[in-house]
């Protein structure tokens, strides 16, 4: 794996006075140094909700850096609708490779072939075709009370469609935001994205499956192996009779046009618009938006910026850098594709309106769901966010193998603040010096 790193906390606002502690390689800092150590500093603000954290280098995280991130809230306006939140009802969803991240990407900028992921995986456990039978993990609940289970897609990849056996979900929050109540059967969860759900311990004593086939890539694997196990106090220590399956044949899935905020904001009309087309060159590890790879740059961009850099033409066209002006709406469409594989597109520092899900034709500017991760492809996606926290905001697929490839951009907003309020500490002005004088091998 690489051996320098950064950490970047998916969902969290950073302000423009500490865009320096953002995490992004290259965008916001340089990798810290094996043998060295940096402390973030993350203001939370006023938010809460389901968020997590990774390595935001290259593709390391699929050697394992990456976790849950919960910030509660003791004023919680839907906690009269669930008993219990706690570590034991938070559920990570993961993929893994019994290769380390570098051998999978050389592989991949050779051949153009994304890596196939060997297990999906939930709390970190998971097994893969001919390998041992390992003991699944298992959430524990009482009959009679309800459960807030927080559920985070954190592969680089795959996308695994959640159910438990016997028992509806329903959701109170996506990516952060609290929604209207809406019970569902089934969800299909893009890499980053997260949901909290609440189900009723109101099922017989048993063993039940939590059910979380994946799809990524052929040659197709035993995607029904990523499974946990929710068991009722008093059940045997087993697993279920039940047999596998990829979960309920007709039951109700989640679309995500239908989801609605609990506090709804219109979406303000658009004062900028942008259209970003998504494309691959057939056969390589080369993708494209607008007709522009992403390489990350020598010199972060907020170093850029710091030294006077404010316009787009300052930064090379490789970088696929949008300068934006502040305090307004932009407004960013995906036109539709023959793609029917939805690409997941993180934006940091914000979440946005969806005003356009690709789930759906309809558009919505009164009650739109807000997020930071949608899916793009198919029918289109459209989105909109303000331009109110200015900085350097990554904004890329969550297919952590197509980031590598170059589906990403930087929307910078408002540069002239960003160089007036972002004043990084000696600790960050030394990341980038102790980073450039490391051997290739190091860093």
């Amino acid at each position: 794996m690489r051996r320098s790193t950064t950490v970047s906390f998916d969902g969290i606002f950073q302000t423009t006075q500490n865009a320096y502690n953002e995490g992004s390689a290259f965008v916001t800092t340089c990798p810290i140094a094996p043998d060295a150590s940096y402390t973030y500093e993350v203001p939370l603000g006023d938010q809460s909700g389901t968020f997590w954290y990774h390595s935001e280098l290259s593709v390391q995280y699929v050697d394992g850096l990456r976790g849950p991130l919960i910030v509660y809230d003791p004023q919680d306006p839907q906690a009269h609708l669930y008993d219990v939140d706690d570590l034991s009802t938070i559920i990570q969803l993961g993929d893994w490779w019994q290769v380390s991240s570098e051998t999978l990407l050389a592989g991949y900028q050779g051949d153009g072939v994304v890596p196939i992921s060997d297990s999906g995986t939930v709390n970190g456990i998971g097994r893969f075709q001919g390998g041992p039978e390992v003991p699944f993990a298992v959430t524990e609940v009482i009959s009679g009370k309800r459960y807030r289970l927080r559920i985070i897609n954190e592969s680089a990849r795959n996308v695994f469609t959640v159910s438990i056996d016997n028992h509806p979900l329903t959701i109170i929050e996506a990516d952060g935001v609290a929604t209207v109540p809406h019970t569902v059967d089934t969800i299909d969860m893009l890499a980053g994205q997260r949901y909290s759900v609440v189900i009723t311990a109101d099922q017989p004593v048993a063993n039940y499956w939590l059910n979380a086939p994946f799809t990524g890539g052929a040659p197709a694997q035993n995607a029904t192996l990523s499974r946990s196990i929710l068991r009722y106090k008093g059940a045997p220590i087993a697993e279920p009779t039940t047999p596998w399956t990829a979960g309920p044949v007709n039951g109700t899935s989640l679309v995500e046009a239908n989801l609605r905020p609990l506090e709804a904001i219109p979406a303000p009309p658009a004062d900028v618009n942008i259209t970003l087309d998504l494309t691959v060159v057939a056969g390589t590890a080369i993708w494209n938006v607008n007709n522009v790879s992403y390489l990350p740059p020598k010199a972060p961009t907020l170093n850029q910026i710091l030294a006077g850099a404010d316009t787009d033409v300052d930064f090379n066209v490789t970088e696929n850098t949008f300068v934006l002006p502040p305090h307004k709406t932009v407004q960013i469409s995906f036109p539709p594709t023959d793609d029917d594989d939805a690409h997941p597109l993180h934006l940091h520092g914000n979440n946005f309106w969806v005003i356009k899900s690709m789930s759906s034709p309809d558009i919505n500017t009164v009650n739109p769901i807000r997020r930071d991760v949608v899916g793009v492809g198919g029918s289109g996606t459209t989105i909109r966010f303000r331009t109110d926290n200015a900085g350097p905001w990554f904004f890329h697929c969550h297919i952590f193998w197509h980031k590598a490839a170059g589906l990403a951009t930087v929307l910078v907003s408002d540069p002239k603040v960003i160089q007036k309020e972002t004043k990084p500490s000696k600790a960050w002005k030394a990341l980038c010096p102790a980073y450039d004088a490391l051997d290739p091998a190091l860093q």
